[in-house]
């Protein structure tokens, strides 16, 4: 394209204008007739996914589609087996039983890929509801370039090989700058650079593949299938790198050039340690998993200082309540978080630091696996 915006994905279903991952801005074709009964079918489909069981009638109040329009809809999702009768409803008073329809969360699988551990790729078997169904993991030993692209493909297919339902697609978590392609434009600890990731493991299992930054994967997991959340939050992914996930009022933000979040370059300490990037004294550089892993607790306290130093601004600018720690357990404890508060309340006003929250990811080490599957339910199905 004459700026030089990569184009997005095409040939895939996807929810449109109401997907989280819709970048705004970008230009619209005009909508044709095949759109809208698209939309109308990811709007039904979703309903049911975030409230049922519900009836046809039910699913017309809730989407604001005609009874005809449901119903059409319905039996569409019941051919494919996307959706099933689950039976009558006992509650309900004089007139004929409605027949409820939920989601058949075995009706498709989904492969995903976590890709933000230092030490090792970890992938799942998630079906439609959420639900892993099967793991696999395999031990990084310093793997960069074509041996780690390698190494993700072959998860995937022993993965593959493994579903007994069809798949939906293929969703992964990267480190990196990631765009809506499913290239990795920058992914220093990777040996990454402008690689095609999505291509190249569509080459070892032909299904659609999608890929996010896993900040930003781990992020949607957490907002679509993690406990309570503010409609705002920033996730800190804490791997062998550093990156965060920004959403507001329901929306991944990112970014003009898909880099939002993108914190682990941030220079915390110019007299600090060289970092892959080629700066010194990176956020990272302080705060990734492989720094953590050798320091003392006194270390470990200092490091969720220079984080908290590195969030103030983004959460003094965005007014945020809500920040959710992703990582290794062992080393996101207590004392880190609390040193990471304290800095965080002491950079900003109290007006804004006073109601800042850091807590852990609900869905503790799976949230990218979990997230990326998300992905995947939005891209294909558009019901994230």
């Amino acid at each position: 394209m004459a700026n030089g915006t990569p184009a997005a994905p095409t040939g895939r279903t996807s929810g449109g204008g109401n997907s989280p991952f819709a970048r705004r801005g970008a230009p619209r074709r005009k909508a044709v007739p095949g759109d809208t009964r698209l939309h109308n079918r990811s709007l039904v489909l979703r309903t049911i996914f975030r409230s049922g069981p519900l009836s046809r009638a039910d699913l017309a109040r809730s989407t604001h589609l005609t009874r005809a329009a449901t119903s059409e809809l319905a039996a569409e999702l019941l051919a494919e087996g996307l959706v099933e009768e689950l039976g009558t409803r006992s509650d309900q008073g004089v007139g004929k039983p409605a027949t409820l329809l939920g989601l058949v969360p075995d009706a498709r699988l989904i492969v995903t890929l976590d890709l933000s551990d230092d030490a090792r790729f970890r992938a799942a078997l998630v079906d439609l509801g959420g639900k892993v169904l099967d793991r696999r993991a395999a031990a990084r030993d310093g793997r960069r370039s074509e041996s780690a692209l390698e190494l993700a493909a072959e998860l995937c297919v022993d993965l593959a090989g493994a579903a007994a339902r069809p798949l939906l697609g293929v969703g992964v978590g990267s480190p990196g700058v990631v765009d809506p392609a499913g290239i990795i434009l920058e992914a220093p600890n990777l040996g990454w650079h402008g690689v095609d990731l999505s291509a190249h493991l569509a080459q070892a299992i032909p299904v659609p593949v999608h890929v996010a930054n896993d900040a930003n994967a781990a992020a949607l997991g957490e907002l679509g299938l993690g406990g309570p959340a503010e409609r705002s939050l920033l996730l800190v992914k804490i791997g062998h790198g550093v990156g965060a996930g920004l959403v507001l009022d329901g929306h991944l933000v990112v970014g003009d050039r898909f880099a939002a979040g993108e914190i682990g370059h941030v220079v915390v300490d110019p007299d600090g340690a060289p970092c892959a990037c080629g700066r010194i004294g990176c956020l990272e550089t302080a705060v990734a998993a492989p720094r953590l892993r050798r320091a003392d607790d006194g270390e470990r306290q200092a490091g969720g200082r220079r984080l908290g130093e590195a969030l103030a601004p983004v959460v003094s600018a965005l007014n945020l309540r809500e920040i959710v720690l992703s990582g290794p357990l062992d080393l996101l404890d207590e004392s880190f978080r609390a040193a990471a508060l304290d800095a965080i309340r002491e950079r900003t006003m109290p007006a804004v630091g006073d109601y800042v929250d850091i807590r852990l990811s609900s869905l503790g080490e799976d949230d990218v696996l979990l997230g990326a599957a998300m992905l995947v339910l939005d891209r294909e199905l558009g019901v994230a």
